[in-house]
């Protein structure tokens, strides 16, 4: 059974970090691209970053560059969002997908897709 399983928000100052944890097994790992997206209330669903799992190329969006960083733990079959610097906007659900290689990050494209994290950040 493949499982996407995000943790890691919560409610945070304007300022402040978290690190979100997406938690991956049933799939092979390595073969996957694994995106972050975010949707918040009233918006559509916004990619903020990926990550191959073979050769690590990453991408960000740009409303995130510069403040949040994608890593992958193959070893653990999990990646992280480090989001530091958070301001009131970036305030939304936080979801974790995968698609296979070679394919594009975005939502309509993964494969599988894990059910979200909150982040809430306060001014």
């Amino acid at each position: 059974e493949v499982q996407l399983q995000a943790s890691g928000g919560g409610l945070v100052q304007a300022g402040g970090s978290l690190r979100l944890s997406c938690a991956a097994s049933g799939f092979n790992f390595d073969d996957y691209v694994i995106g972050w997206f975010r949707q918040a209330p009233g918006k559509e669903r916004e990619g903020v970053s990926c990550i191959s799992n073979r050769d690590g190329g990453v991408y960000y969006s740009d409303s995130v560059m510069g403040r949040f960083t994608i890593s992958s733990d193959n070893a653990k079959n999990t990646v992280y969002l480090q989001v530091n610097s958070l301001k009131p906007e970036d305030t939304a659900v936080y979801y974790c997908a995968a698609v296979r290689m070679p394919s594009y990050c975005s939502w309509p494209s993964m494969d599988y897709r894990g059910k979200g994290t909150q982040v809430t950040v306060s001014s």
